[in-house]
């Protein structure tokens, strides 16, 4: 058993790094629960394979050093969390409008089991898709479909809410604030589907409503924008209403316009586009300051020659200068695309290196979070030696607070059998991470990172270190929810 003596603190700025990876990246991945494609694997499984099954993703990604995990909470009307507002998941308890026995809480418990492994929770919800098929016989009473008919337009096969109807707006945001203010969430994340993608021959059927709140001299297709240029802008608001350190991201189709189209477009051919078919504007967004974050879908390969990778990812960075931006890349495709690029073990790598070489693109999020677990190894070698072999802090959200933030109080620190058992205290509103840093030559390098608990004040964490770790200096810290850190406290071993 060794123990350790502390010395007087001192501030670092941390402005080096001991690899070309950066000090933050946000390192993301998708957990899809709509039709069970990542978890749960199947709604009728126990609980506890559930949980074991939810943590083997969270260790999985742990391990490779990702730092945030989005996953979805609302997938067609429905709900993983208890609410008056919405009704069970099937994809989860089996039977819609049914609660999960034995699980009365899976949001709270899944946000509990990320933060226990240093990884921020982002809940991911669908605003518009309310339905997944036109067969509603699985669908609860409770189901807006049935509470609320007047708000479904049924379009392709699927029933939607109708984006024009302030009422959805409205409800929406209760929902918004419902889990903004009853969970620990670090992120509110939306993905592509707001108004469906175009389908040949058939017609969203909003005309009554455009002419209801359509303005005069207002275009259905911007009268569309501006709906969810509402939805986006309300629930901005709601968030920082009640939390503003909680960030809201959005990750929209990869392709906002082809050049053809407009001359501020990417040199693309794209077949729809997030500005011209799904009414959404991101560029609006990031200008006006209602996105913390955005993460467009870039799942094609490098060199794709309608849409690459290469071209849209450079476009987004260089029309994105107001928000934090990150890629989505698409693991699911390696070695399951007829793009034969998808069969190279170094595809996904290039992208990763492409984006680190942009100046303003801030990390990568994964989907989905199966598509790499148990399979393609040498992709995940690659990931681990050459881009994730070390851990990355979360970047701040798009409305940092300037804050001083003070040092922790040690209050125990004992050393055995290369496992750091540190018992801290700390005065913080809103804390988020113990960082510990391993100091050579005056660079640090971040080791570990616990998460902190709103409301927990004191808590004793544990570090698994190496012997060469531990001939290092090792020093702490901690990070608010905004991102400021406080001086570090350097730590010597007797």
């Amino acid at each position: 058993m060794h123990r350790f003596s502390y010395i007087i603190p001192v501030l670092f700025l941390f402005s080096c790094a001991v690899t070309k990876a950066p000090k933050e990246e946000f390192r993301g991945v998708w957990i899809a629960t709509v039709a069970n494609i990542d978890w749960p694997k199947h709604p009728d499984d126990d609980v506890a394979k559930k949980k074991k099954d939810f943590i083997n993703i969270l260790d999985f990604y742990q391990k490779m050093n990702f730092n945030a995990a989005i996953v979805q909470v609302r997938t067609a009307g429905d709900a993983l969390y208890p609410t008056d507002l919405a009704p069970w998941s099937r994809y989860l308890s089996g039977t819609e409008g049914k609660a999960p026995s034995g699980f009365e809480n899976p949001l709270e418990w899944m946000i509990s089991e990320t933060h226990k492994r240093g990884m921020e929770f982002h809940a991911w919800l669908n605003p518009y898709r309310a339905t997944v098929s036109l067969d509603t016989t699985l669908l609860s009473q409770e189901h807006d479909y049935y509470q609320h008919p007047d708000w479904m337009v049924s379009y392709g096969t699927k029933n939607y809410y109708n984006p024009g109807l302030p009422k959805v707006r409205e409800k929406f945001g209760r929902i918004i604030e419902e889990l903004v203010t009853q969970y620990e969430l670090d992120a509110i994340h939306f993905d592509d589907y707001f108004y469906p993608y175009k389908i040949e021959g058939e017609s969203f059927d909003d005309t009554e409503t455009f002419s209801i709140y359509g303005l005069e001299g207002q275009t259905m297709e911007d009268w569309r924008r501006s709906n969810v240029d509402s939805l986006v802008k309300n629930v901005h608001r709601t968030i920082k209403k009640h939390k503003p350190w909680v960030q809201f991201g959005i990750s929209p189709f990869g392709v906002w316009k082809n050049k053809s189209t407009d001359p501020q477009g990417s040199d693309t051919k794209a077949g729809q586009t997030t500005y011209e078919d799904l009414y959404a504007d991101p560029l609006l967004w990031v200008q006006q300051g209602w996105l913390d974050y955005l993460a467009p879908q870039v799942y094609w390969s490098m060199e794709y020659p309608v849409a690459s990778h290469k071209t849209i990812a450079a476009w987004w960075a260089n029309n994105s200068l107001n928000t934090n931006l990150y890629i989505g890349n698409g693991t699911y495709k390696i070695k399951n695309n007829a793009d034969k690029a998808w069969e190279k073990k170094n595809e996904i790598p290039k992208q990763l290196n492409y984006s680190r070489n942009l100046e303003n693109i801030r990390g990568n999020i994964f989907f989905s979070a199966k598509s790499l677990i148990g399979q393609h190894e040498k992709v995940n070698q690659k990931l681990q030696k050459k881009y994730y072999g070390l851990p990355a802090g979360n970047p701040g959200p798009l409305n940092q607070v300037v804050r001083d933030i003070q040092l922790p109080v040690i209050a125990s620190l004992q050393y055995n059998n290369q496992i750091l058992d540190l018992c801290i205290s700390h005065t913080d509103d809103v804390p988020r991470f113990l960082n510990l840093y391993a100091f050579k030559k005056g660079k640090p390098q971040l080791i570990e990172k616990q998460y902190l608990s709103e409301t927990d004040r004191e808590r004793c964490h544990q570090f698994n270190l190496t012997k060469k770790q531990l001939r290092s200096n090792l020093q702490i810290n901690i990070s608010d929810a905004y991102g400021n850190q406080s001086p570090v406290q350097p730590l010597i071993i007797n």
